[in-house]
């Protein structure tokens, strides 16, 4: 376990003081890389006193210190001052009395319940990073490390924040050879020695790939820049004047912002820490913090060659050689400056690191990249369970029926979304409009939507053209009239006449009785299943007798239709070796409880999938009136030879409308049953006689297999580090997913999407849970 402790003084000055000072802890996991903060157990309110005694014994430590390390190094260089001459003695009483007074000021009462409640949270063997939000420049120089409070915390170390920050927007960047990669700039080298910084990188090779630039020229270095790196490392001139400035080379030097685009795309493309090994570096900083950067590290004052070189030493066997973390590195080689301090005083003030909170704290591990850090067959183990994990979970909700609803509403969509087909030419449909009904004695019509007087008439129209087959879609549980012996006949002698009736089921509704003469082998249902939304997508084709119906037929409308049809063409139909129903090389896949997108169904039956035909209209369609009154006599002969006639109602008074997933949740564009019973006739004679395909799904084995597949891609992409990118590549992901399903159920799959998806996303968001630092929001504590 460790901890984030940040302390918030971004409103005030030592001048005026803080009056709102919050401190907020997190815990992180002992994770070695993603080390990320997971819960937020503390946050307090408090505030601090002014003290401008620490402002001017700063100005006065600050005067000292240039001007006894003048002396000391050539690689400082001040403005003259009028201090002319200074003790080692008289230094060292300024630095205790600007330690004392810190002490003092942070111990102010208003401020000590702070500390108090910081003290229950955090364990002296934990890993603390602390840090400072503040844009003060004169709180951001002092040395926070003298804090008392530190002394019981040998494993905590400063970090200075500016109070706005957020996560730099990053691009997916490849791998190098497995090695963190370091642009090292040597600037102007004039009375300084660079060559130990040089030698100390050098010695890395193994572990680091190290692009050294001597003295650049500013466009060289803008356009090295610009390429992916892990750390920028700086040595040489520098000052925070100008916000930031850097010596190239002996003519040109230039302030960090003339860099600016090349720095944006360097941290955009990977670049997660800057070494500023050089003097007076906070104001370099500053630049780079307006640009989001994750880590930087800077010396707070001019810094002579030994501290420079020694802390550099330090940190790199540290960071690199130990792999220790950023914080605990710095930490240690700032504390191992502390025997050069009778040489060089106050050496262990200097180093700082400068963090942007939105970002991870780096180690040696998350630098070179998770997925380089751990083995690759750790890495194939993680993902594989993490894979299994979300797939077992997705298909547990699918199997509790968690996702019918939203399966069936993106196979309806889907379905939608084909192109056109033409008519089918076998068929007529002929209908019983509104207009028909009213326009018939209702005496005569009885409970029916068409009288003896008009199907007599129209059936004798119809058989003068020598009709293939005739459907009669509407009951008829009366007997005919006397004086329509003709139609009696075509009842009970007409071998390619089929009529209806209804089995029902329930106790309450036993279903309609059969045409009165009508033999059984021309009888057929027209019952469908309809799904818990009310539309209808299956397609029965027989079933037991029910002896307790009205209706003893085992054998649906539309398959008694088609069966007629294809006998006509010597076309047979018979079980397969599984059982299911071959007609012709064409096998019926009997639908299963959990076919599909369907999770236990009522399967009873014969039932199958219904492809509608992607059509304006299943076939032609002429009304009753126009038949009867010949205005469709020269037309009719063509129309009607050879082909499947079906008669059926489209009145609205008689609500024979079902949604279906063309119209499914409209319900003024509801089909009327004769012309979904045309779509199902149409279905089995398009696959036997034209190929079209039938609908069919993945067995269990092969769903699971499906989702599985697909939670993987979405863990793998899940590993794309760039919020903007992740977001591009799931949503591509997606799309080729919808594109894909929609291919297939082109060819009849109906394959398992909403799962698919569901898989995808959870396993983006899987692993972009695991990179992206959050901080979630817990109790607000106020003292």
């Amino acid at each position: 376990m460790s901890r984030l402790v940040v302390l918030n003084l971004a409103n005030g000055d030592l001048y005026k003081g803080f009056p709102a000072v919050s401190a907020q802890v997190w815990n992180y996991s002992d994770r070695e890389v993603c080390r990320q903060p997971y819960r937020l157990p503390m946050r307090c309110m408090g505030c601090l006193p002014p003290s401008p005694e620490i402002a001017k014994l700063y100005r006065s430590w600050q005067l000292l210190y240039e001007a006894i390390y003048c002396r000391l190094s050539p690689r400082i260089e001040i403005e003259v001052t009028d201090v002319t001459n200074v003790s080692q003695i008289e230094f060292k009483d300024l630095c205790q009395q600007l330690s004392n007074k810190i002490n003092d000021w942070l111990n102010s009462e208003s401020f000590r319940k702070i500390e108090q409640r910081l003290r229950t949270q955090l364990d002296p063997d934990e890993e603390i990073r602390f840090i400072i939000e503040t844009d003060d420049e004169l709180l951001r120089r002092i040395p926070w490390h003298l804090w008392k409070f530190f002394e019981d915390y040998p494993q905590a170390e400063i970090a200075l924040s500016a109070p706005e920050y957020k996560q730099p927007n990053r691009w997916l960047r490849r791998r190098y050879k497995n090695k963190v990669r370091v642009l090292a700039v040597f600037g102007d080298r004039t009375g300084i020695d660079l060559e130990q910084d040089r030698m100390f990188l050098s010695q890395l090779s193994q572990r680091v790939e190290t692009e050294f630039l001597v003295e650049p020229q500013p466009e060289e270095l803008d356009d090295r820049l610009r390429q992916d790196w892990d750390i920028l490392f700086f040595a040489g001139h520098s000052s925070s004047k100008e916000q930031g400035l850097i010596q190239l080379n002996r003519t040109d030097s230039l302030t960090l912002d003339r860099l600016k685009n090349a720095l944006k795309k360097a941290i955009n493309r990977g670049l997660q820490l800057a070494i500023f090994n050089s003097c007076d570096g906070l104001g370099l900083v500053k630049s780079l913090e307006e640009l989001h950067i994750p880590q930087a590290i800077a010396m707070r004052e001019p810094v002579p060659d030994a501290i420079a070189h020694a802390f550099l030493k330090y940190f790199l066997a540290a960071f690199f050689l130990e792999e220790q973390s950023l914080y605990t590195s710095v930490r240690e080689a700032r504390e191992r400056l502390q025997k050069l301090e009778k040489t060089y005083p106050c050496a262990t003030w200097l180093p700082v690191i400068c963090q942007n909170p939105a970002t991870e704290a780096i180690s040696w591990q998350t630098l070179r990249g998770w997925e380089n850090s751990l083995p690759i067959s750790t890495q194939i183990k993680t993902i594989l369970l993490a894979s299994i994990l979300v797939t077992v979970s997705v298909i547990g909700v699918r199997h509790l029926g968690g996702l019918q609803t939203l399966e069936l509403s993106a196979f309806d969509y889907l379905m939608s979304w084909r192109s056109k087909e033409k008519p089918d030419p076998r068929l007529l449909i002929v209908t019983v409009t509104e207009k028909d009904v009213q326009n018939q004695n209702s005496q005569e019509r009885r409970s029916a939507s068409i009288s003896d007087r008009s199907l007599a008439k129209l059936l004798d129209k119809l058989q003068s053209h020598q009709p293939q087959v005739i459907g009669l879609d509407i009951y008829r549980d009366f007997p005919v009239e006397q004086k329509y012996k003709n139609l009696a006949t075509h009842f009970q002698q007409n071998q390619r006449f089929i009529a209806v009736c209804q089995v029902g089921g329930t106790n309450e509704h036993l279903g309609t009785k059969q045409p009165p003469g009508m033999p059984s082998s021309r009888l057929s249902f027209n019952d469908t299943p309809i799904d818990p939304d009310k539309v209808i997508r299956r397609q029965l084709l027989g079933m037991a007798v029910d002896p307790n119906s009205f209706c003893a037929t085992d054998t649906s409308f539309s398959f008694r239709v088609a069966e007629t049809y294809l006998a006509a063409k010597g076309i047979k139909f018979q079980q397969s070796p599984e059982e299911d129903l071959q007609i012709g090389s064409v096998t019926l896949k009997k639908l299963e409880t959990d076919a599909g997108g369907y999770q236990n169904i009522d399967a009873r039956g014969y039932q199958i999938m219904l492809n509608y035909r992607a059509a304006q209209v299943v076939a032609k369609q002429v009304t009753l009136s126009e038949i009867l009154s010949d205005r469709m006599a020269s037309e009719l002969p063509n129309l009607v030879k050879n082909r499947i006639v079906l008669i059926g109602t489209t009145a609205p008074s008689f609500k024979d409308y079902f949604s279906t997933p063309y119209t499914a949740g409209q319900a003024s564009q509801e089909m009327p049953g004769v012309i979904i019973q045309a779509h199902m006739v149409s279905q089995i004679l398009s696959a036997v006689l034209d190929r079209r395909p039938l609908l069919w799904w993945l067995p269990d084995w092969g769903e699971i297999i499906w989702v599985w597949s697909w939670s993987l891609v979405g863990i793998l992409t899940g590993y794309i580090r760039s919020s903007f990118r992740l977001v591009i590549a799931g949503i591509a992901a997606i799309l080729i997913l919808g594109g894909l399903c929609f291919v297939l159920l082109l060819k009849g799959g109906w394959m398992p999407l909403v799962p698919s998806v569901l898989a995808l996303v959870i396993g983006i968001g899987v692993m972009a849970y695991s990179w992206q630092p959050r901080k979630p929001v817990s109790k607000h504590l106020e003292i």
